[in-house]
């Protein structure tokens, strides 16, 4: 059997950074163990990059190995990363972001449809009345 490792899954939001661990259970009873953790989103002061932070935080508290702020992390410790922003979600919901345009090859448009999020994306398409009209090329 292999070596366990970490497994994060972080949401970065415009205040706060949260981040749900699994752990690799030390004595090897149980697999894995949660722990979670919440960073301010930005905080210059102390670091560049909240969810980088809390992954250094994180591997420092729970292998006992320093790991140094701004350097690189030692990836050998992670198995997986799963980040998510509400960032653009709030943009998107409060109309303060930038115009973008979204260009897609013909044939793909089913991949677009075919995401997790295509409830959200239904509720997307019918937001774009609001803006400019979307110009679809074939």
């Amino acid at each position: 059997m292999s070596e366990r490792k970490f497994k994060f899954a972080i949401d970065r939001g415009g205040t706060f950074t949260d981040v749900y661990c699994l752990c690799p259970d030390k004595a090897g009873e149980t697999g894995y163990y949660p722990k979670t953790m919440k960073l301010l989103s930005v905080d210059p002061a102390n670091y560049k990059d909240a969810p980088t932070e809390a992954i250094r935080r994180m591997l420092e508290s729970e292998t006992g190995k320093e790991f140094s702020k701004g350097s690189p992390i030692d990836a050998s410790y992670i198995e997986s990363i799963r980040m998510g922003t509400t960032v653009a979600t709030n943009a998107l919901l409060e109309r303060n972001g930038e115009p973008m345009v979204l260009l897609i090859t013909k044939g793909k448009m089913v991949s677009l449809r075919a995401g997790s999020s295509i409830v959200f994306c239904h509720s997307i398409e019918t937001r774009f009345t609001r803006f400019q009209r979307p110009a679809i090329y074939w």
